[in-house]
């Protein structure tokens, strides 16, 4: 029978690989250089294969599988780590501080509610953010840098796993003097040969590319941002018209100038949003408690008619007129 890689050796591996050589990484576990040498060695000999260099005058070097073993086993301990948490959080109200991810164009809407009700709810529990595109975030699970994540379903890799929240449904953006501003909805297809300003936050960019192409255009892109205000901004300028999801709840970018809002006539289906983590890491209770406080709060959140939450769920959305704040269905 295969020996079993131990959590021992994947942490020396780890912390050898981030220290750069034996000594660092002997210093920040409390052993010897050769304790964490020989504890590389059997993992290396276990699984066959080379992770480090060891050179004595440049120090430790990854290999290619090295490379590709590194946040592998990065996750396996925070998992560890996790299972360890929970065990002893069983019988405890939820403790201790819980980072949470939120994707970039998500976050104003949502996170700054989050920051404020859910420590009524579990008041013991600190909750911070990091925010970022739907692949960057999936990075910071599977690195351990944040326990669950906001974000919409579109590119969801392998070993994440993704719980639905909410839908919502995208929309068009137009300057007040655009041709196809007086219209109540647009087809796609009437943008063809319009300037676009295009949010280029992956997945956006292809999400929206991809509608555009099932409509038959190739979207002629005049700028292109990553900030989804400077998008807003440059189409209520007259400079072209957008496609976006979220909806803030004045339609008026930081300027004070208008913008168009206007539905998609084209069958363009919802967009699921949800929480997404680490498949088959053990949550801790912290993590447990978010997860059922947005389960049960977020969808009904996401359903407010008032100005409270200013962007609407697609099978909910209200048949506001232009210039109203709900987003057309």
């Amino acid at each position: 029978m295969p020996e079993r890689i131990s959590l021992r050796q994947l942490d020396y591996f780890v912390t050898a690989a981030e220290a750069g050589t034996l000594t660092g990484a002997a210093q920040r576990l409390h052993v010897s250089p050769s304790a964490v040498s020989a504890g590389i060695g059997e993992l290396e000999h276990q699984i066959g294969v080379q992770l480090l260099l060891r050179a004595r005058a440049k120090g430790l070097t990854l290999t290619a599988t090295g490379r590709l073993f590194l946040p592998q086993a990065k996750a396996l301990l925070t998992s560890s780590e996790h299972l360890r948490a929970s065990v002893q959080e069983v019988g405890r109200n939820p403790t201790g501080h819980l980072v949470v991810g939120c994707f970039t164009t998500l976050t104003p809407f949502l996170i700054p509610w989050l920051l404020e009700e859910f420590p009524s709810a579990h008041p013991a529990v600190t909750l911070g953010f990091v925010e970022g595109s739907v692949t960057r975030l999936q990075q910071l699970l599977r690195e351990g840098r944040c326990e669950m994540a906001l974000l919409y379903e579109t590119d969801v890799e392998d070993g994440i796993a993704f719980e639905k929240l909410y839908s919502v449904e995208p929309h068009v953006l137009l300057p007040q003097r655009h041709p196809l501003a007086d219209r109540e909805e647009v087809r796609l297809a009437d943008l063809a040969g319009h300037d676009m300003i295009m949010l280029n936050v992956p997945p956006s960019r292809r999400y929206f590319s991809d509608l555009l192409a099932r409509a038959g255009i190739s979207p002629r892109v005049r700028h292109s941002t990553e900030s989804f205000e400077v998008v807003r901004s440059l189409v209520a300028r007259g400079a072209g018209y957008s496609l976006l999801v979220q909806r803030p709840a004045l339609d008026v970018s930081y300027e004070g100038r208008a913008v168009r809002v206007r539905r998609i006539a084209d069958e363009v289906g919802p967009l699921d949003v949800g929480l997404a983590r680490l498949a088959g890491a053990h949550p801790t209770q912290r993590a447990a408690a978010f997860a059922s406080f947005c389960r049960a709060r977020v969808p009904q959140y996401a359903r407010t008619p008032d100005h409270d939450f200013p962007f609407r769920c697609g099978s909910c959305a209200g048949n506001g007129a232009p210039g109203t704040q709900a987003l057309p269905s």
